[in-house]
């Protein structure tokens, strides 16, 4: 507990001064949100849950760029002061290019990762229609590879890609809940007897605990995993700190990598052995 208090106070210093630069445009947006719920029911808040993507589409004609950190485990403890010495960080631009599609282009450090995405919002939940419905795909570039490595290597062996279908419902004004079938191919896989062709079945939720502050979690069931594989499912669990519109996102997960493919087929920690991985989500919308 010692160890996860640590880590919330240092992202809130972290935030704090970047939620004091923003607060214009959180203000914009938080009036934005309001006319938003006055049309549909919005399930979340922030683009992802924890690391599953929620049913939130951006806006047309607006900016996000996100910042997210993930690092080392806190399982090394002061040796790399629990992690902080082994940051995975991405950076995230995303762009409402029409109502209810926008488009993304990332770049995380591990795997030296460029990503591209898209997300289209195909139903809300209003009248009475009871769901959110999203379509979220992208393709990932690993950049890491080398023909050292992988002597018969060809380009398309650097890609995998991601698509999945986000079904979310808001039962009340504390609680979302979200189903995510997935689907994942990964050109080049790290463990030889892994499918390249992989499914998945992701659940989240956010149970809201007070008007700025809710609790967040996702699971996903890698369905064909190779029984050998040393990965495992990814699970997060983490805490939405909203002001003004704006989301800071805390989150512990035993997946260190921010990306669908990464993530999903390579999760790499194991819970019960401490092996875990803290992070946080900053968002600045233009």
């Amino acid at each position: 507990m010692k160890i996860i208090s640590f880590y919330i106070t240092l992202s809130l210093l972290l935030c704090l001064p970047y939620s004091l630069m923003s607060q214009d445009d959180l203000l914009s947006e938080a009036e934005a949100l309001l006319a938003e719920e006055d049309s549909h029911y919005p399930a979340f808040k922030a683009m992802k849950i924890g690391n599953l993507q929620s049913t939130k589409v951006a806006a047309k004609g607006d900016w996000y760029m996100y910042v997210s950190h993930r690092f080392g485990t806190v399982k090394d403890g002061l040796s790399t002061f629990f992690g902080l010495d082994n940051a995975n960080t991405k950076i995230q631009l995303v762009y409402g290019l029409w109502e209810g599609f926008q488009i993304g282009l990332s770049r995380e450090s591990l795997r030296r990762t460029f990503a591209g995405s898209a997300k289209w919002s195909l139903a809300l939940q209003q009248g009475t229609f009871p769901v959110n419905i999203t379509l979220y795909e992208t393709v990932n570039l690993n950049t890491q590879l080398s023909k050292q490595q992988y002597p018969n290597m060809k380009y398309p062996d650097r890609l995998s890609y991601a698509s999945q279908l986000l079904i979310s419902r808001r039962f009340s004004s504390k609680l979302s809940l979200e189903v995510a079938p997935t689907f994942v191919r990964q050109n080049l896989v790290l463990e030889h007897f892994q499918q390249h062709n992989q499914v998945a079945m992701g659940v989240g939720g956010r149970l809201m605990l007070n008007k700025h502050i809710s609790l967040n979690m996702d699971y996903i069931l890698h369905l064909n995993r190779a029984e050998q594989s040393a990965f495992v499912d990814p699970f997060t669990i983490g805490v939405d700190i909203e002001t003004g519109g704006h989301v800071f996102q805390l989150l512990f997960s035993n997946a260190q990598s921010t990306n669908e493919p990464g993530f999903i087929s390579n999760a790499e920690g194991n819970w019960w052995e401490g092996d875990i991985f803290f992070g946080f989500n900053l968002v600045r919308v233009f």
